[in-house]
């Protein structure tokens, strides 16, 4: 998802767009942050296998009441565990081989005792009774929560967007992204008229006694607990296909009636497009099994896992605005492309802690300068690339505090893709870049990971120690400045960065020549390009982000 807001200033042609969540300084972190973001072994003496999520929706006071089975490994003997609902919604009870179990809870944490030990190894289950209000989100996607409006018929639509609130606002589960739930079943049930799309395929619709209908959503891929969406209104469906990398993927498009006819025709133009061009950067798309999706929206869109979230209003760029301020984004459909990327980075490779949370917009932020340049050529996806500079703010790491469901800077979006830029710069073999994109897809399919194993990955496949690289990047806000002077005919050059020994390969030419690489150190080092002088040295300051200072 990209969480980005552009003031008025910048729709009137100002340069700079910003996070939504650094408009006002972070807090610091609570004991709910760390009962959230640990994993203590209350979490991890569990691992999850499937949920069966099954709730009615009250739209007319914004409740839900339901139930969640909880289906685990013990991982360890336990007598204890943990799981996450938020606390403005009620545990009724916790039902366990039909018997209720005693359970406290503490901020939006809930910690369940049973009677007798769970074995390591042995397969159990519980189920959570639950009701309440949700949240109500205000200014959804960016702040989070479900919303509730209509659509211009007059008829209800809600939709869910808790990515960075948490899916433990609106339903009991293991609130954290290290541990995926295998397989799920969604069961939704709505007041009859209206239709709930979900993730995955829809199993069965059944109609129930007083005016109430029920979906059943069945998802076989392993699946995040934000991507869980519910989506509620006077939807129709048309379908399509495309022949993909592992053979024909199903395409549904679920659209409220009004928009039946712009959607057949602005889908149609933007999917197959950025399905062919992911696939060939990325690899296979990660969920054949569940099928893809856009479901309208009322938000302007989320990476909901085979059900991608849309509400760009059926226009090319972000809202009818380019974020790069080139003209190259204004030819395709942002949300259909960043969210659906997500399905690759997010959603197919998950971050474990959302500290890592680049893993997820780095790639998505950079997949947009691939499909540019997929359409109009690698110049086009370069110039949209550098334009995304605009919106970097340098203000923290993009790494933010582990343990404490904290995300690092906004700049993990458009510096990241910048960062991603200057590696497949470094490599300098575009063939070989792309096998390694793919390659990630395949070595971590699936998966949650850490920084350490996706930099480990990108070092052994590039053949290239990355890691110094990544670190300034990723974990200080500044950025690295080429330092160049001249004593005695002699052109001198160093790094000046926060990480030791910093020492990134860099692209320099003569003035009107051919780039070449050079690999200063930390440590003046005489440049050996003949005929080189600081006047007439001229840095990549196109595909590498950096500063140059020339004494």
């Amino acid at each position: 998802m990209l969480r980005t807001l552009f003031f008025l200033a910048a729709f009137c042609g100002l340069s700079r767009a910003t996070s939504a969540q650094l408009l006002q300084a972070k807090p610091g972190p609570t004991r709910a942050d760390s009962l959230r973001g640990t994993l203590t072994p209350l979490r991890t003496c569990y691992d999850i296998n499937y949920y069966h999520l099954d709730v009615k929706l009250n739209i007319d006071d914004r409740s839900l009441s339901g139930s969640n089975l909880f289906r685990f490994t013990a991982t360890q003997d336990f007598t204890r565990l943990q799981f996450d609902l938020f606390a403005n919604l009620t545990v009724e009870k916790v039902v366990y081989r039909g018997q209720s179990l005693p359970f406290t809870r503490e901020a939006n944490a809930v910690f369940v005792t049973f009677a007798q030990p769970i074995k390591a190894g042995s397969r159990d289950e519980f189920t959570v009774f639950y009701s309440g209000k949700p949240r109500v989100a205000e200014r959804a996607p960016w702040d989070g929560g479900l919303v509730f409006t209509k659509d211009s018929n007059g008829k209800p639509w809600v939709a869910t967007a808790v990515q960075g609130l948490g899916a433990s606002a609106f339903w009991p589960n293991k609130d954290h992204q290290a541990d995926e739930v295998d397989s799920m079943l969604i069961s939704v049930t709505v007041p009859q008229g209206l239709t709930d799309v979900s993730n995955g395929r829809l199993r069965k619709t059944t109609r129930l006694k007083g005016g109430l209908t029920r979906f059943d959503w069945a998802v076989r891929n392993p699946i995040n607990n934000y991507d869980v969406a519910l989506n509620v209104g006077d939807y129709t469906k048309f379908t399509d296909s495309y022949a993909g990398e592992k053979g024909p993927l199903s395409l549904e498009y679920w659209v409220l009636k009004e928009n039946l006819a712009k959607a057949k025709t602005h889908f149609a133009a933007n999917v197959k497009p950025m399905l062919k061009s992911l696939e060939y950067w990325f690899g296979p798309y990660p969920f054949y099994e569940d099928g893809y999706k856009l479901v309208d929206a009322p938000h302007l869109g989320m990476e909901h896992q085979s059900a991608v979230a849309y509400g760009n209003k059926y226009q090319n760029g972000y809202l009818g605005h380019d974020r790069s301020a080139t003209g190259w984004g204004l030819k395709w459909d942002f949300i259909i492309v960043h969210e659906s990327g997500h399905e690759w980075f997010g959603n197919n490779i998950t971050s474990q802690d959302i500290a890592d949370m680049w893993i997820h917009e780095s790639f998505t932020t950079y997949s947009e300068a691939l499909f540019t340049e997929s359409q109009f050529g690698k110049p086009a996806g370069q110039e949209y690339l550098h334009g995304q500079r605009r919106n970097i703010q340098n203000d923290g790491p993009i790494i933010g505090p582990y343990g404490v469901n904290q995300e690092g800077s906004g700049d993990m979006y458009d510096k990241g893709s910048n960062l991603l830029n200057m590696v497949r710069t470094i490599i300098d073999d575009d063939q070989k870049w792309r096998q390694i994109l793919r390659g990630l897809g395949q070595q971590f399919y699936h998966q949650t990971v850490t920084t350490e194993q996706v930099v480990g990955y990108l070092d052994q496949q590039s053949g290239r120690n990355l890691t110094k690289v990544f670190d300034q990047y990723l974990r200080y806000p500044g950025i690295p400045t080429l330092e160049i002077r001249q004593e005695e005919g002699k052109v001198l050059v160093r790094w000046v960065a926060d990480v030791p020994d910093f020492d990134m390969p860099v692209r320099v030419r003569l003035k009107g020549g051919q780039y070449g690489f050079i690999q200063p150190g930390p440590r003046f080092q005489e440049i050996g390009l003949p005929g080189a002088t600081k006047d007439n040295l001229e840095v990549d300051t196109f595909n590498y982000y950096i500063g140059v200072l020339v004494d």
